[in-house]
């Protein structure tokens, strides 16, 4: 729990950074390595049901 509360702080200050320098190039990065991650958590959770079926 208390790691999400510092990630979303962490994102509150990519943004807040982002929005005071206006680099939006920032927002497109940091969603696209937020999928990668969820992707990578999610695939390692999945993967002992996965290997259950074969």
């Amino acid at each position: 729990m208390r790691f999400l509360r510092h990630l979303g702080k962490l994102l509150a200050e990519l943004l807040a950074f982002a929005w005071h320098n206006k680099a939006w190039w920032i927002v497109p990065i940091v969603l696209v390595l937020l999928l990668l991650a969820l992707l990578v958590v999610t695939g390692q959770t999945a993967a002992p049901f996965i290997y259950t079926l074969f």
